[in-house]
């Protein structure tokens, strides 16, 4: 992979995580992640930048020392699943794609729910 396809793709999974922030059923920290790891490969620049971010700066680092999620991201991210969710369950016509929905979600959310969260004090050496 060359390093300006590298910087494409983490420009555009960053920009889908920033639309994930406001957008209801469409991840950030998914797209986050993948747009830390394209950074790392085609702008170390990018990637400072995520990592020192305010807000997405914590859960990058959490995710990589300890593979860990926060309480407060996985009950934002379980909220917006279930109202996703209910907002389909209303529009969508096709309880087949209603079921495959509602598979993916429940694995998406159980995957999240069984991700440990950060340890508060991390100790240095």
């Amino acid at each position: 992979m060359t390093r300006l396809m590298a910087l494409v793709f983490a420009y555009l999974f960053l920009a889908l995580a920033f639309i994930g922030i406001l957008l209801p059923g469409l991840p950030t920290v998914p797209f986050l992640l993948l747009a830390a790891w394209f950074a790392a490969k085609g702008s170390e620049r990018l990637h400072s930048w995520l990592y020192q971010h305010p807000r997405f700066g914590k859960m990058l680092i959490d995710w990589e020392t300890e593979r860990a999620v926060s309480r407060a991201s996985k009950t934002i991210a379980l909220v917006m699943l279930a109202g996703s969710w209910i907002f389909m369950f209303y529009r969508l016509d096709s309880l087949w794609l209603l079921g495959l929905i509602t598979m993916v979600f429940v694995i998406v959310g159980t995957f999240l729910m069984t991700r440990p969260e950060p340890k508060l004090n991390k100790t240095k050496g």
